[in-house]
């Protein structure tokens, strides 16, 4: 394995993870996942050697991080954290161009193979028309792209991204996420990165790293979801006091929208209704009887008459 964490302990002062046991090869997506605070950004560090290990080791391409120079980490793993220092007076091809450079003194010029290379990088990250802007005018997302444009410029055979996808539309989270997918089997590459919106994500993932009560859950990425509930069915929110919510059967998603709706609309005791989702529409049993309605303005309108 290219990446083994074994009986690890990552924190500060005290351990944010415990007891890790976990790996990745050349050629895998691992996604990590978890709430804010539990220490997707401390773990990344980790392996990076940024912040030493409380307990246990990290191996990186057979070598443990502890005796890797800052320099051989970089041979080895390209970084992309979601806030990065901003070079004054670069333009994005600039930007990308820097990733080279851990191969070269500062004061060498690229050869044509490398510029050929980053002009490639630049088209598959759907950025030709910006490559002459400095960075300060460069949006968010385009910002952020240009930094993942550094990061493969390094051809290091590892890659770790803090939210790649942030500050980016839809559109583009998805350019993002097929580029480093094809990029870890095409070139065997281990791309490891975290995500808030880990549900478009796992699309692209192969394997999920989640953290949740001091320990680290790791695997197949169908296998981690199957197996923690909580990440397939999200929670439905209740902050109306006055509400009780009707019975549901439903799909996760029409489930969650009706009772997102009901909650807003309806300060009432609801629980002796029954709804049931069928084939595009809702079946509503009231004292015994039934009713269909295809919208949720039907069924305010049911509610309404019936109370």
């Amino acid at each position: 394995m290219f990446l083994e964490l074994k009986n690890t302990d990552i924190g500060y002062k005290t351990p944010l993870i415990k007891g890790v046991n976990a790996s990745m090869d050349l050629g895998e997506v691992g996604l990590l996942i978890g709430n804010n605070g539990v220490g997707k950004t401390t773990l990344i560090k980790s392996i990076l050697h940024q912040i030493p290990v409380l307990n246990g080791d990290i191996s990186v391409n057979g070598k443990n991080v502890k005796t890797l120079s800052n320099k051989e980490i970089a041979e080895q793993i390209a970084v992309v954290f979601s806030k990065a220092q901003v070079p004054a007076n670069y333009t994005l091809r600039d930007l990308v161009s820097l990733g080279k450079y851990i191969h070269y003194p500062y004061y060498f010029e690229l050869n044509e193979e490398d510029k050929s290379e980053i002009e490639e990088i630049i088209i598959d990250l759907n950025l030709s028309q910006y490559k002459d802007f400095p960075l300060q005018k460069l949006s968010d997302g385009n910002l952020q792209k240009a930094f993942i444009g550094r990061a493969l410029a390094q051809n290091s055979p590892m890659i770790i991204l803090d939210e790649p996808t942030t500050h980016l539309d839809e559109e583009n989270k998805i350019i993002i996420l097929k580029l480093l997918r094809t990029l870890a089997k095409t070139q065997n590459k281990l791309i490891l990165f975290s995500s808030h919106d880990w549900r478009l994500a796992k699309e692209f993932s192969d394997k999920i790293w989640f953290i949740k009560d001091l320990q680290l859950s790791s695997g197949i990425t169908e296998d981690i979801l199957i197996g923690h509930d909580e990440l397939l069915n999200p929670k439905l929110f209740h902050f109306n006091e006055d509400f009780v919510p009707p019975k549901i059967s439903a799909p996760v998603l029409q489930k969650e929208m009706l009772y997102s709706f009901l909650q807003k609309n309806f300060k009432k005791n609801l629980s002796s209704l029954n709804f049931e989702f069928k084939d595009g529409f809702w079946e509503i049993w009231i004292d015994n009887s039934q009713r269909k309605c295809g919208s949720f303005k039907e069924i305010a309108d049911l509610i309404e008459n019936y109370h």
